[in-house]
């Protein structure tokens, strides 16, 4: 079971701007390629880090107003919100050790 939950529009901002905990936002739609490479890593990385960051999946296809809003120009896109705020960026695939650096240095 996957400890990354799917957020909407309609519950970003509770899941994400409201947590108490660094939330890490992954940007992806079912037709890019490097989004469904990307997915495991994210899955892994959730359960790593489950205690101390969020992790949650939103996809662009349905939910177009909110990557919009959030200024998703390319996909993936990886935002690690802290406080309600975009923290870090990171935009394309990137491995599971780069990711891992920048979640270190939030918790």
């Amino acid at each position: 079971m996957s400890a990354v939950i799917a957020v909407t529009s309609d519950t970003f901002a509770t899941e994400v701007l409201g947590s108490d905990k660094p939330v890490l936002v992954d940007f992806w739609a079912d037709w890019c390629m490097p989004c469904k490479q990307l997915s495991p890593i994210v899955d892994e990385l959730a359960r790593t880090y489950a205690d101390r960051v969020k992790f949650v999946k939103v996809d662009t296809s349905t939910n177009i107003d909110l990557a919009a809003a959030q200024g998703i120009l390319s996909l993936p896109t990886l935002q690690i919100y802290v406080n309600g705020q975009v923290a870090t960026q990171l935009v394309g695939a990137k491995p599971k050790s780069a990711i891992s650096k920048i979640l270190d240095e939030y918790v």
